[in-house]
């Protein structure tokens, strides 16, 4: 049935579908939160509408660029604060040390599906405060400085949506996000970014490229 509808399109309601597929409207309602969950169907006002296909993002060892999937960012925040332990600790910076924090909103088909937080020296990136377009890539501006990307790690783990997150992604607070927290390299081993993103779950997928043959 869902292969006749277009993204946007409304679900039958539970009556309906019970009537269509002689089931109990249980049965309807389960089936229905399995579709949620799997991301192809969500909550619009108070109907159901066919969810759009997911945003498919790489993960490491590539930078955060362009991808051409249609990915718009938009402007939180941009000041300067202090590393704590975590921030510290990856990007190798003593306690406190002053250090630049972006915050943004990246949005597909109009809809957000990411919080992201990029954290950096102040004293090695300061220089972006001149030139950079927050909304642009970040990755490909220090790239054309001479700084040259020589790999990442990236941590991955499900958490639940704090009430701002929730407020800023358009879903319910409590409800498990996808966290990732990228650490990226120079060349010379020294770290440039950390990115912690916050992703819904139901809009995006993740894809992961390794070398070597496939057997």
């Amino acid at each position: 049935m869902l292969g006749e509808l277009r993204p946007g399109d409304r679900v039958p309601a539970e009556r309906e579908l019970a009537g269509r597929f002689g089931v109990a409207r249980e049965t309807v309602r389960h089936a229905l939160r399995d579709l949620a969950v799997e991301g192809r169907i969500r909550r619009q006002g108070r109907g159901t509408v066919l969810a759009r296909p997911k945003v498919v993002r790489p993960l490491a060892p590539e930078p955060t660029v362009e991808d051409g999937s249609g990915v718009v960012r938009s402007l939180l925040s941009w000041e300067d604060t202090e590393a704590d332990a975590e921030i510290a600790r990856d990007l190798e910076l003593p306690l406190h040390t002053p250090i630049m924090t972006l915050e943004r909103l990246l949005h597909a088909d109009g809809e957000p599906i990411a919080l992201e937080r990029i954290d950096l020296s102040l004293d090695r990136f300061g220089w972006l405060r001149a030139g950079f377009d927050p909304l642009g890539s970040l990755s490909a501006t220090i790239g054309s400085s001479g700084v040259e990307y020589g790999g990442a790690t990236e941590r991955i783990e499900t958490v639940l949506a704090a009430p701002r997150e929730a407020g800023l992604l358009g879903c319910r607070p409590a409800v498990p996000l996808i966290r990732v927290v990228r650490r990226g390299m120079d060349t010379q081993g020294r770290p440039i970014e950390r990115v912690a993103a916050l992703y819904r779950g139901d809009r995006v997928a993740f894809e992961v490229r390794t070398g070597g043959r496939i057997r």
